[in-house]
């Protein structure tokens, strides 16, 4: 999935960490005035294995200003104990937003015996606490109880206690959270009043990382599992969803409903789920299990479109990649409101953000697909196999990463994986510019730092290298072995490299030490060349990440040198700092394609000539290849002859990201291709099978010849693409503002957020603002617009400024305050804040102090509030 554990120490850790910097830095002193590498470490070696000391995993201590800044050591938490069972018994009280809950816990001594047990229980009252039916004695903090057993209990002997509780989530602190997942109150009562016409009525949970102990009381630890009961007492119009399989569903006298589910199998507290409200259910098949989509039921015609290939996923992930048949009773779908992060992997339930529920219409412009798939993967990597403590992350989410190149791969072939692994990458390069880290890491100050762009993206191109360095037999095979020894337990990585290491019969040291417990990756140049004397090609190859603390990686890469339009490749192992290798070459080589496979991570230079980058485009097989040549071209020279000619043919590239890149990049003003190039863009604008080609078609013309193409732009208003209808609807505003404030007008019965964007930033220029469209402006404010909900609230916000008009105004200012205070979605409230800033600042410059006062009013109400 996409997300405070304390640091204080006591006076006699602090002196031993004292003594342990010490020693850090007096050796780190040393080994640099004697050493020539430049990173220090200790050697040896045993049974063939080089074995290194790294002084980081020590103490995570760097010098700041001459002050030692440290970062706590987080180790995988103590088992003392050991969950067994999880009964659960749960109600409602929608106006008070509480859950009344009864959870009955059975647990066992993990090894030594105990007659104290801790549990974590967040933000509850607690009611009372019984062991057969006698009462237990306890302390309670509001983030853990401690409880005194009624004796002591030996390894291996079960004991049930019953806990009675009333969880109170919205009384919890100010949600802490993470970029990744915006909350962590566990359990969120969504519209519970049903004031909000906007939205529907629904109760969902969020357990990742611990705030299942939010709604239950529990060991919420990842390297916890636990088979699970849960009654569910909800309204008789609501549907229920939980973990495992719905057993029996009984109505109540009061016109409520009890719904009971097990799950026999056991899985980690983080991973229990519940999800309630008014939803259709769509029913398919994997095997003889069962696969369903749950949305809302405006969406129930197009349930199958967003879910329909998971039955394939499910048989792809199964059979043809981890040999591992899917274990759960199930494969359950829903989508929910307001959701904190982009889904979660509850064993057999997964929850989504509501971007997903679209038409088939708005599918068009957004494939969601490999969500479903990076969910799917974690059912074998996160839930069948759970790391066992933050640090190991990795584990749960480098493989969900991956498995959305191995679906694409599969499902679509290499060429649009590989599209989407440079994304990926280029989402691991821009977190790394903020914080150099280790992908396993065991110091960092929050547990919610691990859900990162190295957790995700770098840990996903980590294991496509090793797939690559294996095979994929060996590489899938590891996968079978590491699943099949650790199905319902907890993991380390280690445990990943030794089965690895056991099916391929290799050392694979070297590849993690260096990926997984190094930081930061490989900054390369290559620098080409040819000996006429000896004719030989030459690859001089510099790391030039080598700054104090780094290291040299051992990269082991393919050099294809093309001679005459073919290759011959050649396999290399680069080691140290900078290295020359030397290829037999009869004639000088047409260019040299160094790491050919295109799968090392890394940042690149070369020093290729466009003539070179042109022909690596021309030749070389790989999307990678077309798509570094035609960047390469981009940043050599521009209005090149011969550069343009290259995005003239990228015109008809086969993939069409390549085709959009040409489209961006192509010099119109070039009088060798201007018409040879327009026929083609205008093919694409009207004809392309991707909209988003489509709309950049549309957007080139606008932006270079845009009167010789006002029919097509009209014409595009009836496309089936709503990005294509905005970015037609933008060129005829550039042609005309008034028959683009017509035609934005024709469009206000369209209800998708994207184009209702680009009309309210139409209308809101200063040409075509008028007070009798306030009506869709507002609509659109306090309508559920996902993640294009910022952008409408700014052009709400710049419509309403300009309008200059006083009951618009007031009204705005209501909708802001009204949209603020629902917390619409969490991430939000920084466009509510902001949005009453400019229209406060529009005030003041006017002189409506009156309102400026009200909301200076309303921004302290929320900031005291949360």
């Amino acid at each position: 999935m996409y997300y405070e554990i304390r640091s204080d120490i006591s006076k006699h850790e602090a002196k031993q960490t004292m003594k342990k910097i010490i020693i850090v830095l007096a050796f780190t002193w040393l080994m640099s005035a004697c050493a020539t590498t430049k990173k220090s470490s200790n050697k040896s070696k045993k049974g063939g294995a080089t074995v290194s000391l790294d002084m980081d995993s020590l103490i995570a201590a760097n010098l700041v200003n001459k002050k030692i800044v440290q970062e706590p050591y987080q180790a995988a938490a103590d088992k003392i104990f050991d969950l067994v069972h999880t009964k659960l018994n749960v109600r409602f009280d929608y106006k008070k937003r509480y859950m009344y809950g009864e959870a009955a816990i059975t647990l066992k001594s993990h090894f030594y015996p105990h007659n104290q047990l801790l549990l974590d229980a967040k933000g509850m009252d607690i009611l009372g606490i019984t062991i057969n039916g006698a009462a237990l004695k306890y302390t309670y903090d509001s983030l853990q109880l401690q409880i005194e057993l009624d004796k002591k209990y030996k390894k291996d002997e079960n004991f049930t206690l019953t806990i009675r509780y009333v969880a109170k989530p919205d009384e919890l602190p100010d949600p802490a959270g993470s970029a990744a997942i915006t909350s962590d109150k566990g359990l969120y009562f969504i519209n519970p009043d049903g004031t909000d016409p906007e939205k529907p009525t629904q109760i969902w949970t969020q357990g990742e990382t611990e705030a299942a102990s939010c709604w239950f009381p529990t060991i919420d630890k990842p390297n916890q599992k636990t088979t699970e009961e849960i009654y569910i007492t909800v309204p008789a119009k609501y549907t229920t969803l939980s973990n495992g399989t719905l057993m029996s569903s009984k109505a109540n006298a009061d016109g409520t409903r009890t719904d009971y589910w097990k799950q026999d199998l056991p899985h980690a507290p983080y991973l229990f789920m519940m999800a309630i409200g008014e939803f259709a259910v769509y029913k398919d098949t994997w095997r003889d299990k069962e696969v369903a989509y749950y949305v809302e039921k405006k969406y129930a015609p197009y349930a199958r479109n967003i879910f329909g290939n998971a039955p394939e996923m499910i048989e792809f992930f199964s059979s043809k990649i981890t040999g591992v048949a899917y274990p759960w009773d199930k494969f359950s779908n829903i989508i929910v409101r307001d959701y904190v992060s982009g889904a979660m992997e509850n064993t057999g339930a997964v929850i989504y953000m509501d971007a997903l529920q679209q038409t088939s219409r708005e599918q068009l412009d957004n494939d969601y697909e490999t969500i479903i798939a990076h969910e799917l993967f974690h059912h074998w990597f996160g839930d069948l196999v759970t790391c066992e403590s933050w640090s190991n992350l990795s584990l749960n989410e480098s493989f969900a990463n991956y498995s959305e190149y191995l679906w694409l791969e599969y499902k679509y072939g290499r060429e649009q994986a590989d599209y989407e692994n440079i994304a990926a990458t280029a989402g691991y390069m821009r977190d790394a510019q903020n914080k150099k880290k280790k992908l396993i890491r065991f110091n960092y100050s929050n547990k919610e730092e691990m859900f990162d762009g190295h957790s995700y993206n770098k840990g996903g191109r980590i294991l496509h290298m090793l797939r690559t360095e294996l095979g994929d037999d060996a590489f899938y095979g590891g996968l079978n072995v590491y699943l099949t020894k650790n199905k319902f337990k907890s993991a380390e990585v280690h445990d990943l490299r030794l089965a690895f290491e056991e099916v391929s019969g290799r050392d694979l040291n070297w590849f993690f030490n260096q990926w997984y417990f190094e930081a930061g990756h490989p900054v390369l140049s290559y620098n080409y060349g040819y000996d006429e004397v000896t004719r030989e090609a030459t690859v001089e190859v510099t790391q030039k990440q080598m700054s104090a603390g780094d290291i040299a990686f051992r990269l082991p890469l393919a050099v294809d040198v093309y001679t005459d339009g073919k290759a011959q490749r050649h396999e290399i192992v680069v080691s140290n700092e900078v290295e020359l290798f030397r290829f037999p070459c009869a004639s000088m080589p047409d260019f040299i394609n160094a790491d050919a496979r295109k799968t090392t991570l890394c940042k690149k230079n070369e020093n290729k000539t466009i003539e070179q980058f042109i022909k690596q485009y021309q030749q070389a097989p790989l999307y990678n290849d077309r798509y570094e040549a035609l960047q390469g071209i981009a940043d050599k020279v521009d209005n090149n002859k011969d550069v343009n000619k290259v995005f003239y043919t990228a015109l008809i590239d086969k993939h069409y990201s390549l085709r959009k890149n040409a489209i961006e990049k192509i010099n119109l003003d070039d009088p060798n291709i201007t018409l040879a190039a327009y026929p083609i863009i205008e093919r694409i604008a009207i004809n392309d099978t991707k909209s988003t080609l489509r709309a950049a078609a549309i957007k080139k013309l606008k932006d270079n010849n845009a009167d010789a193409y006002e029919s097509l732009f009209f014409q595009s208003l009836n496309d089936s693409s709503y990005v294509v209808v905005a970015a037609a609807l933008k060129a005829i505003n550039k042609i005309n503002k008034t028959k683009g404030a017509t035609q934005a007008r024709n469009l206000f019965k369209e209800d998708n957020a994207g184009l209702a964007a680009a009309i309210m930033q139409l209308l809101a220029e200063p040409e075509t603002v008028a007070v009798s469209d306030f009506a869709y402006f507002d609509t659109w404010a306090n309508k559920n617009a996902g993640f294009v909900k910022m952008s409408i609230l700014n052009q709400y916000v710049n419509y309403t400024i300009k309008t200059k008009d006083a009951t618009i105004i007031d009204k705005a200012i209501a909708t802001l305050d009204k949209g603020w205070n629902s917390n619409d979605v969490f991430w939000m409230n920084g466009s509510y804040s902001s949005g009453l800033d400019k229209i406060k600042k529009y005030c003041k410059d006017a002189l409506l102090l009156d309102k400026a006062a009200t909301i200076d009013a309303i921004i302290a109400k929320h900031k005291a509030k949360n």
